[in-house]
């Protein structure tokens, strides 16, 4: 393969693999987690996450990058059954500071009581900021993504929210399209002070059709660490990626 093919297809799977880029998208992820500590029950959660970049204008005079996402989740009931339906849907709006070796974003974020039912959110109004940075090369990417929330309105009656979350992510681009990725999210409840820390190790494939790029991956992700009980020990994490041409 000659260089500048491979610098084609690298510039592909960064462009659909890297949060900052300024490009609309629709992402579809799911996350299957068969075994949990201390219980024999399992939980799904399938994500629709659409990607909308803003210009800069009069009023803010950088670029700003807006996600969405829809979460449709299933979870273990007390009488061992399973209910699935939408959970709470989040929103962040990232304001893109610098572009160049390292692209740095930050923003506010909002997590929407919309669940369908009690098991599968919070019941709380939660607020908070996401913060990004990513080093792309031809390489692949070296980044992370920081999100904090706390809950200030909704059911008195549930549990306080206040998490942080911290995705590291690793990706290695291979010749035509391929790469290798490591982006498990370490998700930490400062309310209960319990953690789960996973490690993943996975692959996928971004190519184009037409002027679009298209990318699927799949990656299992052990946990390594973790403080609680109900936590994931184990999840299959698979996904498709359309970046659409801008």
């Amino acid at each position: 393969m000659s260089s500048s093919v491979f610098a084609q297809s690298a510039d592909d799977a960064n462009k659909s693999n890297n949060p900052l880029n300024l490009a609309p998208s629709l992402n579809f992820q799911n996350y299957y987690t068969p075994t949990l500590y201390g219980t024999n029950a399992h939980t799904n959660d399938f994500l629709i996450r659409p990607t909308i970049p803003i210009a800069p204008g009069d009023w803010i005079g950088v670029p700003q990058i807006f996600r969405m996402t829809a979460p449709v989740s299933t979870r273990p009931q007390a009488d061992g059954g399973y209910k699935t339906g939408l959970g709470d849907l989040n929103v962040f709006d990232i304001f893109l500071l610098q572009q160049g070796v390292v692209d740095i974003g930050i923003g506010p974020m909002l997590t929407m009581p919309t669940a369908t039912s009690p098991e599968l959110g919070a019941g709380k109004w939660s607020g908070g900021l996401a913060a990004v940075a990513v080093h792309a090369s031809k390489e692949g990417l070296l980044g992370g993504l920081v999100q904090w929330q706390h809950s200030f309105a909704g059911q008195s009656a549930r549990d306080t929210v206040h998490t942080a979350t911290f995705q590291p992510f690793i990706i290695r681009n291979l010749p035509q399209g391929w790469y290798v990725r490591s982006t498990a999210t370490w998700t930490f409840d400062l309310q209960k002070n319990n953690y789960t820390i996973p490690v993943g190790l996975g692959g996928g494939k971004a190519w184009r059709v037409g002027k679009n790029i298209f990318n699927v991956f799949v990656e299992p992700q052990w946990t390594v660490a973790h403080k609680g009980e109900g936590l994931p020990q184990f999840t299959a994490f698979a996904g498709l990626n359309i970046t659409f041409a801008h």
